[in-house]
């Protein structure tokens, strides 16, 4: 008896949509579109995106964006959507809400907010859903988790439980952990006076926030750094500072992103030809 055929997946009519569009989202939308899904991200106004050289989220400010080749214009009606990605672009919104999702009713649905909570997905938005990190279930809030955390899991596809807990400890990046990001010293509005890519120097002035220094904490790359006229927060994380001092690495996907963007293109493609499986459905790439 012969073997039964394995489903096929037409993947220009899969459309994904990605809530989120920072450097772990940008990841994704890489793999994705690069392997033939069509790619529509989200994001809020004004996004709090650090690494934003290598974030499509940057489009929202200045309304186009490139990442290694892969272009991101920002679309202001979903009218844009469908022309930007027959131009081979990828269109982001502004949709905090998620509503895009009830207009163009997409067959896979990425959580990339990274906010360590789910902020609204539901497992029943789209036929597939993704979310990337913790606080989500598997089984639960979405049909896939994929792991951000540093480490043996990085990437992995877990399809029953949760991805490991938030530590609150940034990973390591050249022997270097928490004293490599950048916080805000007090509420107010930012003004960077340092571009993403320069080499800094122990105690250099970076930037400031109601008139208070943000100060290098030792010699390395400002590797990211917040939009310049953001309102911030004490706290919150503005900035990040690389020690390997390779400046090619402000400009191209990390190993990170790209390990989860991996993470995401495997989840996809076996949710959807496990469904098509059992629907007996089969469909030509």
């Amino acid at each position: 008896m012969a073997s039964e055929s394995p489903a096929r997946i037409s993947l220009e009519n899969t459309l994904v949509v990605v809530r989120g569009a920072g450097d772990l989202a940008t990841g994704a939308v890489y793999r994705l579109f690069r392997s033939g899904f069509p790619v529509v991200a989200t994001e809020v106004p004004q996004p709090l995106v650090v690494r934003r050289s290598v974030s499509f989220a940057e489009a929202i400010f200045t309304g186009r964006v490139e990442v290694e080749g892969l272009v991101s214009t920002r679309a202001d009606r979903l009218a844009q959507v469908w022309p930007t990605i027959r131009a081979g672009q990828v269109p982001i919104l502004v949709d905090p809400d998620g509503e895009v999702i009830r207009e163009l009713r997409p067959t896979v649905v990425v959580d990339a907010i990274m906010a360590k909570r789910n902020l609204g997905t539901r497992i029943d938005m789209a036929p597939v859903v993704i979310a990337l990190g913790p606080g989500f279930t598997a089984g639960e809030d979405a049909h896939a988790v994929i792991e951000t955390n540093r480490g043996h899991n990085l990437g992995r596809v877990i399809l029953s439980g949760e991805a490991e807990p938030d530590t609150g400890i940034p990973g390591e990046v050249g022997g270097r952990l928490g004293e490599r990001v950048l916080h805000a010293p007090t509420d107010g509005t930012l003004e960077v006076l340092t571009p993403i890519g320069s080499q800094v120097k122990t105690g250099e002035l970076l930037a400031r926030v109601n008139g208070q220094p943000v100060l290098a904490p030792f010699d390395g790359i400002l590797r990211g750094m917040l939009k310049e006229g953001l309102n911030v927060f004490k706290g919150l994380k503005i900035g990040d500072i690389d020690p390997r001092c390779a400046r090619e690495h402000c400009f191209t996907i990390s190993d990170k992103a790209l390990a989860v963007g991996g993470g995401v293109l495997e989840a996809s493609l076996y949710l959807l030809r496990a469904q098509a499986r059992t629907l007996g459905e089969s469909t030509a790439i």
